[in-house]
Formats: structure tokens, sequence, C-alpha cells
């Protein structure tokens, strides 16, 4: 075996042939062993590339938010133009926990109060809307989902000024029902649905989805059906939003409704 190990490493020097061939191969074995590190290595890095990701486009947002500009997938606007302060901040954070086969589903986040997260901010992803916090710990947080019968969200027609809730029926993860809108509003199968802005929780523009299906009865909409941009079954990173205002809003509105 050494004699045959010596008889080949000669003929490959003496060759200029044999000696490309087996530097070749050589290279494709390194190659493709290097490949494969390579793919390895990216899959260890992915859950650290999807949260760097995450970070920055909350920073986007804040420093956007900073210039009285919120982004959303369906428009691009202008919050104040008179004091151009910053209404809303993000936070980034994890889904730990996701329920979305139950009655009332929640989401479990890991980022709490020493995140500054509190209770009734609004919950949302690069695809819309995902819930609203609910009990807030340190380091954690759950999220009441919009896959949960006691969930009321105020949304709107993209095309229009009519508004409407957007509730679900525990029938479908990926569903969910626009009620509560005038029959004065006409829709048609596509349509987009977005958060309509009256709540101090989500502003407005934010998807929600695409009316599918609808019936109308007794001269009133019966139901309607919106599917949603998200898979509620596939949350990963989310952000949470903060509304600088809503102290002010909610004070204002509980001394109006005592008066």
């Amino acid at each position: 075996m050494l004699l045959e190990t010596i008889a080949i490493f000669f003929t490959i020097q003496s060759h200029s042939y044999h000696k490309s061939k087996f530097i070749n191969s050589a290279n494709f074995v390194s190659g493709g062993i290097y490949n494969k590190m390579n793919n390895l290595k990216e899959f260890y890095l992915l859950k650290e590339e999807n949260l760097r990701l995450s970070e920055e486009n909350v920073q986007l947002k804040n420093l956007l938010n900073k210039h009285n500009k919120t982004i959303s997938q369906i428009e691009t606007k202008i919050i104040d133009t008179i004091n151009f302060n910053q209404k809303y901040s993000y936070t980034s954070a994890k889904v730990i926990n996701n329920n979305f086969r139950k009655n009332n589903n929640y989401l479990t986040i890991n980022k709490g109060s020493l995140n500054n997260i509190k209770t009734d901010l609004g919950v949302i992803n690069n695809l819309g809307i995902i819930g609203i916090t609910k009990s807030v710990s340190k380091k954690y947080a759950t999220v009441l989902s919009i896959l949960n019968v006691n969930s009321r969200i105020n949304v709107k027609l993209l095309n229009s000024n009519h508004f409407g809730s957007l509730s679900w029926n525990n029938k479908n993860y990926n569903t969910v029902q626009l009620i509560d809108l005038p029959i004065q509003a006409a829709i048609r199968v596509g349509d987009t649905i977005i958060t309509g802005g009256r709540s101090s929780i989500f502003p407005e523009g934010i998807p929600v989805g695409k009316i599918t299906d609808f019936k109308t009865k007794n001269n009133n909409y019966e139901f309607i059906n919106i599917k949603l941009f998200n898979d509620m079954s596939s949350i990963g990173f989310v952000e949470v939003i903060n509304n600088f205002d809503i102290i002010e809003i909610k004070n204002l509105e509980e001394k109006t409704s005592n008066e």
C-alpha cells in the first residue's frame, strides 16, 4: 500500500494531465464539504438572523415615526403634520406559545414590563394584526389573539370610509368576520380590510385580510368572511405598538363618560 501510494504520487507529479484531474477532484470534494458546512452554519445562524432583522425593522419604524410616518403594506401616511411629534413606538418580541384552535386563544411573547410592555397594546407583524396584550409580567406578556371569540377590533374598508368590527366565529383559524358594517357600504369579494384607527390601540392602515364571501339578509349583511393575510398557526416574531397618547386619550374618555 505504501509503494502504491508513492507510485501514484510520482505519477501525478510527473504527468500534467493526471495532476490536473487530481486537483479538480480534490477541489470538487473539498468544495462539496465547504458547501455543506456553510449550509449547516447558515441553518444555525438563521435564528440569529431573524432576530436581527426583526430588531432592525423595529428600529426603522421607530425612526420613521420620529418623522411622523407610519409604514404598512397598504399605504404610507402622515400621522401628525402640525406638531411633528412621534406618536407610536415599536418593540420587537418573539412568540413562544400560540393557541389557535380554542374558543379563547392567546399567544405568549418573550417581552414584558422590563421592556415597557403594558396591557392593551396592539401586536402586529409584517403581514398584519395579531392581537392585543392582556396580562404582563416582568419578562413575558400574553396576547389576546384575534382568534378569540371576545376579540373586537375596529377596522374599515380600504377603498372607503365605512367602518366595522373584526370578530371570530371559532370555525376557521385563517378566517375572521367583519360585523356591524352598514348595508350602505358596497363591498365585493377581494376587497381589502385594514385597521380603522378609531381606537388608541392600532394605527390606521395596518393590513388585516381580504373579503372571501358575504351574504345579505333583511337589508343587512348576514355575514362577511375575511381571509387573514397572516397564517395564525405560524407566528414567529411580532411587534408591540405603544401609543404615546393612550393615557391622555383614556383619561379624556373616562372624564367625558363621567360627566
